[in-house]
């Protein structure tokens, strides 16, 4: 059965700070009220791609505004924290939610903000495995005990567990196929960008993996894929909605990369234009009809279970986001939903 999410990296719209985190808020209600399965964030720094460069403070609002929509940052990036920071807010979040937290993990793609952030990108994906460690054994034991190059605990009292044991659904970024090595005997649920032919050789790979592992299919972890997404009722509004937002979003992730005089390593994944992300199969924006058969197709050549929908980017309006969402729950969800049912 294939189910939707929102991702969402917090990006600047041009209102203020508050009222843009307001309107966010809003929009969580509305996908909370019309069956999103999650809401997925980014963690960034220092660049208007990432307005909330801490997750936990805005999930911690969010929860309180939504009652079934499962919430995370995908990722929380790892080397930029004390994991036992991380581990204890993770707890508070699942239980305050009833259980509803997505635990996303990651050392961070954007390195320039590592850099600026005062961690040398070179430590990064040693950092990161390191505190995801950690983590899972604060998750697994009452005493936790570690030695690393970067971490060092002795006789730690872990005071407190998560409500989904024996740890909320961890999810990854997955850049190929060989992250499944390590995803599926983890049961990581997974997500990518990019083309759909790699997304393809991932969920193949996952599934043969899980197979190989003796696990039931029903049980396959969420294989996802991230798109942006505008639904309006006709073709022509949801284009002329997408372009000029789109241009501003697409600054946006460029801004850092830029600015440090490196070169940005995303251009074949999120090209200039809006139209060139279309016809590179990237995105989408048209009537609900228009949607449907995009996602029919993108199901079909991708084999993933689990579309994430970027639905706010750049200066959209309030208003034309809580429209598209709107209308992407009522008239392209249940689509699929009738064709798992039969």
């Amino acid at each position: 059965m294939l189910k939707f999410g929102i991702f969402d990296h917090l990006d600047t719209d041009g209102t203020p700070l508050g009222e843009m985190l307001e309107n966010r808020l809003k929009l969580l209600e509305i996908m909370d009220r019309d069956g999103f399965y999650g809401f997925h964030m980014a963690e960034h720094h220092s660049t208007p791609l990432g307005w909330v460069p801490s997750p936990s403070v805005f999930v911690s609002a969010a929860i309180q505004r939504t009652k079934r929509l499962r919430i995370g940052p995908l990722v929380y990036v790892l080397p930029m924290y004390h994991p036992l920071r991380v581990y204890e807010e993770v707890c508070m979040l699942d239980h305050m939610s009833g259980g509803r937290l997505l635990f996303g993990v990651g050392r961070g793609a954007a390195l320039v903000e590592h850099q600026r952030y005062g961690i040398d990108p070179a430590h990064a994906p040693a950092m990161y495995h390191e505190a995801f460690a950690v983590i899972m054994k604060a998750c697994e034991s009452d005493i936790l005990n570690f030695e690393g190059k970067y971490y060092n605990f002795k006789d730690y009292l872990v005071q407190n567990k998560p409500v989904q044991r024996p740890h909320p659904p961890v999810w990854y970024g997955a850049p190929n196929p060989d992250a499944v090595g390590w995803a599926a005997p983890n049961a990581v649920n997974v997500v990518s960008l990019g083309p759909a032919a790699r997304a393809r050789a991932i969920t193949d790979r996952y599934r043969k993996e899980w197979a190989t592992l003796g696990r039931n299919t029903a049980d396959i972890p969420m294989m996802g894929i991230t798109r942006h997404i505008l639904v309006a009722p006709t073709d022509r509004e949801a284009k002329d909605l997408a372009r000029p937002a789109y241009a501003v979003w697409r600054e946006a992730i460029e801004m850092l990369w830029q600015r440090s005089g490196v070169p940005f390593p995303l251009v074949p994944v999120y090209p200039k234009t809006f139209d060139e992300l279309e016809a590179m199969g990237h995105g989408i924006a048209g009537s609900p009809s228009t949607v449907r058969d995009y996602v029919s197709r993108l199901q079909e050549e991708s084999g993933v279970n689990y579309v994430l929908g970027q639905m706010m980017f750049g200066k959209l309006a309030h208003d034309a986001a809580a429209q598209s969402i709107t209308l992407f729950a009522r008239e392209v969800m249940p689509a699929f939903a009738a064709r798992a049912a039969a």
